[in-house]
């Protein structure tokens, strides 16, 4: 039998494993990562992150938002990228995350697309026929919100929840007549397929989307330097496409970088990326982004996703949801 001394200084060393433990923890991150086409991937290739905080990233990819979502929702990711849907959908669920990086304006980089031999020419076209799109993403939101304002029931369309690749593989076997998608799945089915509309004339009506990267509110709080590091790389991500982008070819190690982080072929991606929009960092505080055009647009995304039964209620305002306190300090606001 352990005496009191014995039992204080194992209870001692227990603490400390424990501290050790939640120490190291602070030094790993999973990060949930999606196929988009933006200048993440160049932070993701080139380390910087990882060089400048010590901490190990766990880069996982995920086939959409809802899956980054529900992965963080279990705990078992602290990062991720989403759409501003799938973020809508979690927020309004009360998950507690914040946005603090928009990764991307969609701009015209999601787009509904129809089959050549379909005979859609048409949102009203689409009645009676096969749409592929991932369920709860920007693009499914679009499309809803397209449909409604063209004044086409969409349960008279038979619109189908698959991921990109499913979307990809459905479309080579004939399976979908047309699909709301992003690439490297766009360019794919464009070359046997007709534009009918894009993320970019439908946010012009009034339903903006944005590419984000969210964290858990708990983590981002205990690794604030980390965070800090993290939009610093994002930033200079971004600046290097913005001041690239036009003269990359499929041979340049930018391109080769984004090739390979989301499986797209290398020279489908400089015309994927100028689809895009990436704004700089006092554009992402301005009040079209951090500043209040995201809370906004969430609010009207909830509002869709409350009519499609994909959440129970709208918050009163989403500005809790959105943080720009990481980006201030990375301009040493």
């Amino acid at each position: 039998m352990l005496n009191r001394r014995s039992m204080h200084r194992a209870a001692v060393a227990a603490a400390l494993v424990l501290a050790a433990g939640a120490q190291a923890q602070t030094k790993e991150v999973t990060f949930a990562h999606q196929d988009m086409l933006v200048p993440l991937r160049l932070v993701m290739e080139s380390g910087e992150v990882e060089k400048a905080t010590g901490y190990k990233i766990h880069w996982r990819m995920f086939g959409g938002g809802g899956d980054v979502i529900r992965a963080m929702a279990s705990g078992n990711v602290q990062m991720g990228e989403v759409g501003s849907s799938p973020l809508t959908a979690a927020a309004s669920q009360g998950q507690d995350i914040r946005l603090f990086w928009v990764s991307a304006d969609i701009a015209d980089a999601e787009a509904l697309v129809a089959r050549n031999g379909s005979n859609v020419n048409t949102l009203a076209d689409l009645k009676g026929k096969r749409v592929g799109v991932p369920f709860v993403s920007t693009a499914h939101y679009q499309l809803m919100a397209a449909l409604k304002a063209a004044g086409v029931d969409a349960r008279q369309v038979n619109v189908n929840n698959m991921r990109p690749p499913e979307v990809a593989a459905a479309w080579e076997r004939g399976d979908i007549d047309a699909t709301f998608i992003w690439d490297p799945v766009l360019t794919k089915v464009k070359g046997n397929g007709k534009v009918i509309a894009t993320s970019g004339s439908i946010g012009k009506q009034g339903h903006p989307t944005f590419e984000g990267i969210v964290v858990d509110a708990k983590w981002a709080a205990a690794n604030e330097a980390f965070m800090v590091a993290f939009v610093k790389a994002l930033d200079r991500a971004n600046a290097e496409v913005r001041a690239g982008l036009k003269g990359w070819t499929p041979d340049s190690p930018q391109v080769k970088a984004v090739a390979k982080w989301t499986k797209a072929d290398a020279k489908d991606v400089p015309a994927g990326m100028a689809l895009y929009t990436f704004p700089t960092l006092q554009e992402q505080l301005s009040a079209t982004w951090l500043g209040g055009g995201a809370a906004k647009a969430m609010a009207g995304t909830a509002e869709f996703l409350k009519e499609q039964g994909r959440v129970q209620e709208v918050k009163p305002s989403y500005a809790n949801f959105v943080t720009d306190v990481y980006i201030k300090k990375a301009l040493g606001q």
